[in-house]
C-alpha cells in the first residue's frame, strides 16, 4: 500500500528523516513509534504529500507519489490536533469533509450517516461539536478522516486525552476498519495500545528506523530477559532469566515456594532498550 525508499528530509542543519525505507502492506495496522523528535510527524507529513522528500521516493498503492492529488484522494488522516469545527454540528462536520473529497448528493448523505453510526455519534449528530466530550470529539475526528473511504488511513495519536470507554470504542473502530480492508498507519506513545492493535511495529529514533517486525518478534529479539521475583521459606529472591519456568522449578526444588511474580518483557521494554531511557523534550 505504501512504499518509502531511502527517504531523507532535512530542515536546515536538522535531518528529520534519514534514509528511511519501509513497506506497509495492504490491510495491516502498522504502528509507528518513537520518542519526541524521532521523525514520526515528518514521516506522516511526507506520506500525506504535505512535504516533498529531499531524497528518495514515496509510492502509494503502486500509482505514484502522494503529492499527486489523484493519489492523495485515497488517503485519510486523523491528526492529533482536532480537525473539526466546534461551531458546526457533528453531521455538518462530516458532510463538510466529505464534500472536500468530492462526495455529493445521495452518496454524501449515506456516508455521513454511516460514518456517524460507526463512531457511535448518531444520537448527537445535530449537536454542535463544541458541546461534545473529549472522547466524542476524538471519535468525530476519526469519522471525518474516513468519510470518503480511504485506502490508507493515518491515525496520529487518536486516543490522547480520552476516557477508557472512548478509548476502547476507538480500538474497536480501528479493528473493524482493518477487518474491512483499510490499511492503517497508527502513531502512538501508548505501548500497550500498539501491542494490542498493530500487526507490525516500526520504531524510529533520530530519523532512522531502528527495528521493524511483529510485536512478538520485537519482544523476542529486543525485549530482554524475564524477571522472577519469588518468596520462599528461605527469604526473597530476584532472578533475571531467559527461562522463568526452569528458574521457578529450581527455586521450588530447593525451598518451599510461597509466592512469586513474573515480569515478562513487553513492547515498552523493547522501546526503551532501542531508544534509551533519557528524557526527550
Amino acid at each position: 500500500m505504501l512504499c518509502l525508499t531511502n527517504v531523507r528530509k532535512r530542515f536546515g542543519a536538522i535531518t528529520a528523516v534519514d534514509g528511511l525505507s519501509l513497506k506497509i502492506e495492504k490491510g495491516e495496522v502498522f504502528g509507528l513509534l518513537g520518542p519526541n523528535g524521532a521523525g514520526k510527524t515528518t514521516t506522516v507529513n511526507l506520506t500525506l504529500g504535505l512535504l516533498a522528500p529531499d531524497e528518495g521516493s514515496l509510492e502509494l498503492n503502486g500509482t505514484g507519489s502522494p503529492r499527486d492529488p489523484r493519489n492523495r484522494s485515497r488517503l485519510g488522516v486523523t491528526p492529533q490536533s482536532m480537525a473539526i469545527y466546534e461551531e458546526l454540528t457533528g453531521e455538518e462536520n462530516v458532510a463538510f469533509f466529505g464534500r472536500l473529497y468530492g462526495l455529493s448528493g445521495r452518496r454524501l448523505k449515506q456516508r455521513v450517516e454511516e460514518s456517524l453510526a460507526f463512531v457511535g455519534l448518531t444520537d448527537r449528530r445535530r449537536d454542535r461539536a463544541g458541546t461534545y466530550s473529549g472522547g466524542m470529539k476524538r471519535r468525530l475526528n476519526i469519522a471525518v478522516g474516513f468519510v470518503h473511504e480511504p485506502s490508507l488511513l493515518l491515525l496520529d495519536e487518536p486516543t490522547v486525552g480520552v476516557d477508557p470507554q472512548s478509548r476502547n470504542a476507538i480500538f474497536d473502530n480501528i479493528l473493524e476498519l482493518r477487518r474491512r480492508g483499510t490499511t492503517i498507519v497508527h502513531t502512538t506513545h501508548y505501548m500497550e495500545e500498539a501491542q494490542k492493535l498493530c500487526d507490525r511495529v516500526g520504531i524510529m529514533d533520530r530519523g532512522r528506523l531502528l527495528a521493524l517486525d511483529t510485536v512478538e518478534n520485537l519482544i523476542r529479539n529486543h525485549g530482554g530477559k524475564s524477571v522472577v521475583r519469588a518468596v520462599t521459606d528461605r527469604g526473597e529472591s530476584r532472578v533475571v532469566t531467559d527461562d522463568p519456568v526452569a528458574e521457578l522449578n529450581r527455586l521450588q526444588a530447593g525451598a518451599k515456594l510461597l509466592s512469586f511474580h513474573l515480569d515478562r518483557p513487553d513492547l515498552e521494554a523493547v522501546f526503551l532498550n532501542l531508544t534509551g531511557r533519557s528524557l526527550r523534550d
